[in-house]
């Protein structure tokens, strides 16, 4: 990332700290402001990815950053045993636990508070590994990156579902214009946290993508890295696998 966007510019807190704060602050009615934003296409981005990781017939599954668990949900519907959803943010994994007792997945979804950058799970541990929209709000994104790759075992799958920055006129200027003026707007209107969905719209613009992810998922090690850009740019889907 070309600088180190926080949510809260005065804030003497470090971003993990922040991000945190953000979310916690937001989550009550975050789901239904993304499908908003997105105008619902989130939903059929995560359905590619959820296809990508029940090809593999994974035992168990690892989602990071995994909010309110809508992509931990979704991931019931492989032939996982056991699925956990990891987060920093505390009031967002409670909106995740009330939506998997509704669906009664109690015994296969556990929502666990905790650190991307620093997990408490063995090496090689995880069959499968997700992240949807969530690597860009790590601290440091190299040592996240390395942390995903110990927990993976060898042969799994990691998919990256994040925004990205749509390149082919007229897509990367209505992308620009959206993203800078309109949601932080919409943001504002829905949200008891008037900074949250700027920062998530700056934060967004300047994150590495395409290539240059893929060169940094190379460089911390990953294997048969591959990009997928969805609807027009605005978001892409990255494959990695580990030796």
């Amino acid at each position: 990332m070309s600088k180190n966007i926080t949510p809260y510019k005065d804030s003497t807190l470090g971003k993990k700290e922040q991000v945190t704060q953000m979310f916690d602050t937001i989550s009550g009615n975050y789901d239904g402001l993304n499908r908003v934003i997105s105008f619902g296409i989130d939903i059929k981005w995560r359905r590619k990815v959820l296809n990508l990781v029940a090809a593999r017939n994974p035992n168990n599954i690892l989602d990071i950053a995994t909010g309110t668990g809508d992509l931990a949900i979704l991931m019931a519907q492989t032939n996982a045993t056991k699925i956990i959803g990891l987060d920093i943010s505390s009031g967002m994994l409670e909106v995740g636990k009330k939506k998997i007792l509704d669906k009664k997945l109690e015994n296969k979804i556990e929502m666990i508070v905790g650190d991307s950058e620093n997990m408490p799970f063995p090496d090689n541990h995880f069959d499968a590994i997700t992240v949807s929209f969530g690597i860009r709000n790590f601290e440091t994104l190299d040592k996240g990156l390395a942390e995903i790759l110990r927990v993976l075992k060898p042969n799994g799958i990691f998919v990256i579902l994040e925004t990205s920055n749509p390149t082919k006129t007229p897509y990367k200027q209505g992308y620009k214009f959206y993203t800078k003026n309109i949601l932080p707007v919409i943001g504002k209107l829905f949200s008891k946290d008037n900074v949250a969905y700027g920062y998530l719209s700056e934060s967004a613009s300047v994150f590495p993508f395409g290539e240059v992810l893929n060169n940094i998922l190379h460089k911390i090690g990953f294997i048969d890295v591959e990009a997928m850009p969805q609807t027009f740019g605005v978001a892409t889907i990255y494959t990695a696998s580990k030796k």
